[in-house]
């Protein structure tokens, strides 16, 4: 199959599991609108199975899509401090052991068709097959995830190995304590985990910024704090990639990091 075939199989597929639903949808003729069009029904898709057949057709075809964007090597990023890098970019498309997805509670991505977040874009270009392993670490845990905490899974189609999961807090109003200790927490809990799994590369996100509105000066300050003063990132078990996407919060890790 072509590319585009392949998308066209896919977005056929995803509008059969609920003819009810998207009666009267067609698949676009524009090639921009399909892309739209078929994240916005991998987004709203439930966890649950699917075909052989659709996997091995939605992996060629993301693994396709990686190609097209390129793939950037952790290994390749030089450091601004030792054990320590700075790089602004797309995190779905980065080399290394773990990247961190600023997740929701309920741990099953975004639901919102298109949306700019974090978690859409890592679910989206990781595959179903991410919503469904998360939907069976919710079922096993009998509730959602608590803030401050981080899960490990699997990276499926991404380029990096595992994803870390972490919940920040939300933050409506002025940051509390708490808050700050909360965002501290995620940091911790991600970098304990990672080296509990003996992880040797991990690339964070901008926790809680954005969706979740926590001040983006304030959280780049916890996250180089925080990092800088774990056990794992002292003793040079663990290379920590501040992946930033904005061109903000670039300045902002600029100038904590003191990079020229």
């Amino acid at each position: 199959m072509e590319q585009a075939e392949r998308r066209i199989y896919l977005i056929k597929a995803l509008l059969a599991e609920r003819p009810e639903r998207y009666e009267g949808v067609t698949v676009p003729q524009e090639t921009s609108r399909q892309r739209l069009l078929l994240r916005a029904l991998l987004n709203v898709r439930p966890p649950e199975p699917v075909s052989g057949a659709f996997l091995r057709v939605q992996d060629a075809y993301l693994r396709e899509e990686l190609a097209r964007k390129g793939i950037t090597d952790a290994e390749t990023l030089p450091d601004v401090r030792d054990g320590l890098c700075l790089w602004r970019g797309d995190i779905t498309t980065l080399r290394c052991d773990a990247i961190v997805n600023a997740a929701n509670s309920a741990l099953l991505g975004c639901f919102c068709p298109n949306h700019g977040c974090i978690d859409n874009a890592i679910h989206t270009f990781a595959g179903v097959q991410l919503r469904l392993y998360c939907a069976g670490l919710m079922k096993r845990q009998g509730g959602e995830e608590a803030a401050g905490g981080a899960k490990l899974t699997p990276a499926f189609d991404l380029p990096s190995r595992y994803v870390l999961h972490t919940v920040g807090p939300m933050v409506s109003g002025t940051v509390t304590s708490k808050d700050c200790e909360t965002l501290a927490s995620c940091y911790r809990a991600c970098l304990d985990l990672a080296d509990a799994k003996g992880l040797r590369s991990v690339a964070f996100c901008c926790i809680s910024t954005g969706e979740f509105g926590f001040p983006n000066e304030l959280a780049a300050k916890i996250a180089v704090n925080t990092v800088c003063a774990h056990e794992s990132v002292r003793e040079k078990r663990i290379r920590v990639i501040f992946n930033v996407f904005k061109e903000l919060d670039e300045s902002i890790y600029r100038r904590l990091l003191a990079v020229d």
